[in-house]
């Protein structure tokens, strides 16, 4: 397996076939780190910091992701995707966890470097591990607690 080095926007453009907004740097390397990352309305967490609280779902329902992705959020009314992307064989997913704050989107489990991607937010890289994907909380003005909406 060949690991990609300096994997940049415009690399995850040809993949994908999505196209991010102009103010986005297209050439710049996108960082991955191996800790919480957040991008707009979604939150990725390593599930470490979620034992307890995320338990995984049955070992069947992974699928590998694709080299075009696997959109994890849409933003409201149908606006711009949250899209996973991996090379060949490095990342499966599942859709569903149980969540006893019920913001979990799925898990992920990655062996080499994964992107998150998205055309108003540009991407970020998640280095390799076991991530869980919720919606981000915000508390509004009001003291309520609800879901960031992208």
């Amino acid at each position: 397996m060949v690991m990609r080095m300096n994997v940049t926007l415009v690399d995850l453009c040809h993949q994908t076939g999505l196209v991010p907004l102009d103010h986005l740097d297209f050439e710049a390397d996108i960082p991955v780190i191996d800790g919480l990352q957040a991008q707009g309305d979604l939150i990725v967490v390593p599930s470490a910091m979620l034992a307890g609280v995320v338990s995984t779902p049955d070992r069947a329902g992974w699928t590998e992701v694709p080299p075009e992705g696997v959109v994890l959020l849409r933003g409201e009314d149908g606006g711009n995707p949250h899209t996973l992307v991996a090379d060949p064989g490095v990342c499966r997913w599942i859709a569903g966890a149980h969540d006893r704050d019920r913001l979990a989107l799925g898990l992920f489990e990655a062996t080499a470097p994964v992107y998150l991607l998205h055309p108003e937010h540009g991407a970020s890289g998640c280095a390799p591990g076991t991530y869980v994907v919720r919606r981000q909380r915000e508390l509004s003005g009001r003291r309520e607690v609800r879901l960031i909406a992208d």
